[in-house]
């Protein structure tokens, strides 16, 4: 579309730009804008904005009074060529709250920057989105370099250049500040995206969970009805704010004072309940825009659960409110709740407020919602906040890791989660939380394949599922009950320090059923399982608790139990208790006392409003479960001990050279995915710094040996079949050819075999370990860059590791390390090792090819020959087309409403 020289090659069409550069952005209040390249049919509303700006705010974006805009100055405005000059609106409704410009200067790398806010939404961090869209726009049209001008008395403007991460030059002549500036993204510009990012989607959040005022639509006095539920749960939970029914045929719902609808409602409205019929919630939203509420929370079905219909009024439904301002919670979620005691908000169809605790749960099922807040309590698991999105079709479990990472009452972050509407988004969020609160997650569907994946995907093994999980620290759970088992200890217990176990009980069957599931689950046991017999009081079985925690041996214990006749099981569980309080040793301990599920009060210490709190014993039913549950832990602080390594980009990418090819070579594919033939495979790859060991494809005997000569022998001669180069049995392949009669014997043989005249000739690689890198898309995860020993052997028994992108350094090294047959590249019985650091680079230079270019549906180069001198390129292979996932890159913005799960 666009040259990397300026030269514009596009439409000239002032409608018609690129639609990826249109988006909903979240303020840093929380709200949201519309934000969109300008097009001539904007004058009016441009006249409009223009006219509602204070003389100051005029005086200082255009350095004089200009009272209105010309007719002429107008129509350059609002007409702009989407490439030399680009000019962004920021929408709220039909009224344009922002505008962002730049101007490319004298056909070369630079362009002019500049931008104006409207005076009531000025410090809602309007400025710095313009900025970011305006310099990812101007990164695809080639420029390098923006410039302004300001004057010295605007510092708004200048703290929005100065704090955008970049490296600012100024000088000042006359009062007036020349800026300068390159755009191309630095770690720091990156980092400020990111915290602004993380702030705004954080505040959108906290308004959803902290309303001082709750209307709830559809407020009904017939028990059968979920208006009645909805708004009977939020009183019985004694909500801190002010609750307003809406019901037009009565006066007062549940002795409340009921409106009409909620524009006669006196008072302003943070968080507005739907409960009315799906075929009405679009009147109700037109009401809450108008009323300006912050918040939607539909709790009506029918919508894209339901059908394309229903998923066509969704989308519209999202779409409108985003544009006004408001974030939308749903359709068909069971609601949201916050213990906190200064909120006391049950926007549920769950019958009670849950136990206050410092789990905050996000839940993508409605229908399983009530199920687990009766679970959570019964295992007296308390919660902070929870939140059950039901269709997800806004606010999503990436919004509520943004919330929970700076939420100083939520410890512990607990998901079941059905699809990612941006897994790259995930995983960079959940790896970051990871790193100071524990994220346990059940992802539904495990074994489901979209069907728009099934021409490119590979099946990732269960195992290596797990190592991607774990990657982004995330603790992955098979189940529900497993989820709160785990819970249950990193809610109340430390992380272990490391894998050693202590096992105390007073039954030897019961205390070699833990021993043996802690092997199988990679513990170590400190010593043989103490038993103290069935005859043993309280008091020697605290002893035993007591010796095995003073052991520096033990990082972790596990006290299994079977109540005696003579005596009950509370005396044994008060005795352990006390002895782990005295001690005070810091190592996570859980019991089994059979028959005793979650935090009995013989285990529990009590917390500041008298639930179980931190030091409370976790008890199982049955020990394989409670050394489950550690065993998760354990793990998970073994990745937080690990270094986090850094997000490496290898020297020397050509990333907006690649972005072009990949451009050109989709233009007329559709929805369809290309193959790449061989020369645009070298193109592309070159891009990034790998090379393809040199090739000539021929068509008889003569131009294979004059290729030869030209490429230099050694060579081998290939069939251009894949399938024949697989299969050692058919014998597509020539290795280690040196001469020209070589070469025509060779020729011959393979034209026999392949009934093909085309054929490969290749320079020889030094002779190494045949090795395989591939990238494919994954369902949970977007992008995976997969390693491991090329053949038969290693595909049959799935030998290969798999990371997610974008990789850090670590993540490279511990990826050629991490398949079993990895020993062969280091030397394994003598042989000299293979150079690992140029296999990690590789690594690096594709998955940043992945990062950049999300078209690249799959890619695998096989063989890829470790050597000693190198790591070398033999054959590559890559399919384009449109990405399944939108990329977790480029300007900061809310997850497309139409964009696939």
């Amino acid at each position: 579309m666009n040259s990397a020289d300026g030269k514009r090659n596009g439409p000239r069409d002032p409608y018609d730009y690129p639609r990826r550069w249109e988006a909903d952005v979240v303020l840093s209040d929380g709200g949201t804008v519309h934000l969109r390249p300008i097009v001539p049919s904007d004058a009016d509303a441009l006249v409009a904005f223009h006219g509602k700006l204070s003389e100051r705010t005029r005086y200082l974006r255009y350095f004089g009074a200009y009272p209105r805009i010309p007719q002429r100055d107008l129509e350059r405005f609002t007409t702009v060529d989407h490439h030399d000059r680009v000019a962004f609106v920021a929408l709220l409704g039909d009224d344009i709250v922002a505008v962002g410009r730049y101007e490319r200067l004298g056909g070369g790398t630079s362009a002019e920057v500049a931008f104006v806010v409207d005076d009531g939404h000025q410090g809602r961090g309007l400025g710095s989105i313009l900025l970011e869209h305006l310099a990812a726009a101007a990164s695809e049209s080639g420029l390098r370099r923006f410039v302004a001008e300001v004057l010295a008395e605007n510092s708004a403007m200048v703290r929005v250049f100065r704090d955008a991460g970049y490296q600012v030059s100024r000088a000042i002549e006359e009062g007036v500040l020349h800026l300068e500036f390159d755009i191309d993204p630095t770690e720091e510009s990156l980092a400020v995206a990111r915290a602004r990012e993380q702030a705004a989607e954080a505040r959108s959040v906290h308004n959803l969970l902290h309303p001082t005022s709750v209307a709830v639509i559809g407020a009904s006095a017939d028990p059968t009805k979920v208006g009645y539920v909805v708004l009977s749960n939020l009183l019985a939970a004694d909500f801190a704010g002010t609750v307003y029914p809406v019901n037009p045929e009565h006066r007062s719902v549940r002795g409340v004072r009921a409106y009409k609808s909620v524009l006669e409602i006196p008072d302003p409205v943070d968080l507005a309940v739907v409960a009315v019929p799906a075929d009405q919630v679009e009147s109700v939203l037109d009401g809450a825009l108008a009323k300006g509420v912050k918040t939607l929370l539909i709790v009506t079905a029918g919508f894209a659960e339901a059908g394309p219909h229903g998923l066509h009024a969704e989308l519209r439904l999202v779409g409108e409110a985003r544009a006004h301002g408001m974030r939308v919670v749903g359709p068909n979620a069971l609601g949201v709740l916050n213990t906190s005691t200064s909120v006391r908000l049950n926007a549920t169809l769950a019958p009670r407020l849950p136990k206050r605790g410092r789990a905050g749960f996000f839940c993508q099922s409605g229908a399983l919602g009530t199920a687990i807040l009766a679970d959570a309590e019964s295992r007296g698991l308390g919660l902070s906040t929870f939140v059950s999105a039901g269709n997800r079709a806004d606010v999503s479990g990436n919004d509520l890791l943004q919330y929970w990472e700076t939420d100083p009452a939520t410890d512990l972050v607990l998901l079941y989660l059905e699809s990612f509407g941006n897994p790259r988004k995930f995983a960079r969020l959940a790896r970051r939380l990871a790193r100071t609160k524990p994220v346990v997650a059940v992802k539904s569907g495990r074994h489901a394949v979209r069907p728009q994946l099934a021409a490119t995907s590979t099946e990732v093994d269960e195992a290596s599922v797990q190592a991607l999980f774990e990657q982004a620290g995330v603790v992955r759970v098979e189940t529900l009950a497993q989820l709160f088992d785990t819970a249950l200890v990193f809610a109340h217990q430390p992380l272990p320090a490391g894998p050693r176990v202590g096992i105390v009980g007073n039954s030897s069957a019961i205390g070699m059923l833990a021993a043996d599931t802690a092997r199988a689950q990679g513990l170590r046991l400190a010593f043989e399982p103490v038993d103290v017999g069935p005859q043993a009081g309280p008091e020697e079985f605290a002893a035993a608790v007591r010796e095995a925690l003073n052991s520096p041996e033990t990082d972790a214990l596990v006290a299994v139990f079977v109540p005696p006749i003579a005596m009950p099981g509370t005396a044994y569980a008060r005795a352990l208790r006390e002895a782990v309080q005295e001690l005070d040793q810091n190592k996570p301990i859980v019991s089994t006392f059979l028959a005793a599920e979650g935090v009995p009060a013989e285990l529990a210490v009590p917390g500041e409003d008298g639930s179980p709190g931190p030091g409370s014993i976790p008890s199982f039913p049955s020990p394989e479960r409670a050394v489950y549950a550690l065993a998760k832990a354990v793990r998970y602080a073994a990745w937080r001990q690990r270094p986090q390594g850094h997000l490496v980009r290898p020297a020397e990418l050509h990333t907006e050279a690649a972005q072009q090819i990949v451009r050109e070579l989709l233009e007329d594919a559709g929805e369809n995915n290309v193959v790449l033939e061989d020369q645009d495979i070298v193109r592309l790859l070159k891009c990034y710094g790998v090379d393809v060991v040199p090739f000539q494809v021929v068509a008889s005997e003569d131009e294979a040996v004059a290729a030869a000569a030209e490429i230099g022998y050694p060579v081998t001669v290939k069939a251009v079949d894949d399938r024949l180069r697989g299969r050692p049995d058919l014998a597509g392949v020539r290795l280690d050819l040196a001469s020209a009669d070589e070469i025509r014997r060779s020729y011959r043989d393979l034209r026999e075999v392949s009934g093909e005249d085309e054929m490969y000739v290749q320079k020889m690689a030094p002779k190494g370990i045949s090795c395989f890198i591939g990238l494919q898309d994954d369902p949970s995860f977007g992008t995976l860059v997969s390693f491991g020993l090329s053949g038969l052997v290693s595909t049959l028994l799935g030998d290969r590791a798999f990371r997610a992108v974008p990789l850090t350094d670590v993540d490279a090294a511990t990826l050629v390390r991490e398949p079993k047959s990895a020993p062969l590249l280091t030397g394994y019985r003598g042989d000299e090792p293979a150079d690992l650091a140029a296999l990690q680079d590789t690594i690096l230079r594709v998955a940043a090819l992945a990062e950049d270019n999300p078209e690249v549906r799959a890619l695998s180069l096989d063989p890829v020959m470790a050597s000693p001198e190198g790591a070398f390129v033999a054959n590559a292979r890559i399919v384009l087309g449109p990405p399944p996932a939108r990329p977790d890159t480029g300007p900061r913005r809310l997850r497309a409403i139409n964009a696939p799960d």
